[in-house]
């Protein structure tokens, strides 16, 4: 499902031509972001009508990008350890790192 301004690249989708997702500029964009605010915090479009577009694309395909934007993250929300099985274990071992890092600075 390509077009000029959307591109699939296996399971997700870009903005053609540049490493942004278009979960992404999603996201912003309900987040009520401007098109410009998007450009300017995603560099890699180097052009508003890369914004437009992908918006206009997310906008004429809205219930299948929906529904993949939360497969994923059921997906990854699913993948994450809980902490029953050492989530929580491997959360403190990472703050003792960060604690020791931050002695040293």
């Amino acid at each position: 499902m390509n077009n000029e301004y959307v591109e699939s690249r296996g399971r997700y989708y870009y903005v053609a031509g540049t490493r942004v997702s278009l979960a992404s500029v999603v996201y912003a964009f309900n987040r009520g972001e401007a098109p410009e605010t998007i450009l300017a915090n995603y560099p890699d479009l180097d052009q508003l009508a890369r914004v437009y577009g992908a918006v206009a694309y997310y906008l004429d395909h809205k219930l299948e990008i929906d529904s993949h934007l939360l497969a994923c993250k059921q997906s990854f929300e699913a993948s994450a350890l809980p902490a029953s099985t050492g989530g929580s274990a491997l959360l403190a071992k990472l703050d003792l790192i960060r604690t020791e890092l931050a002695a040293r600075v």
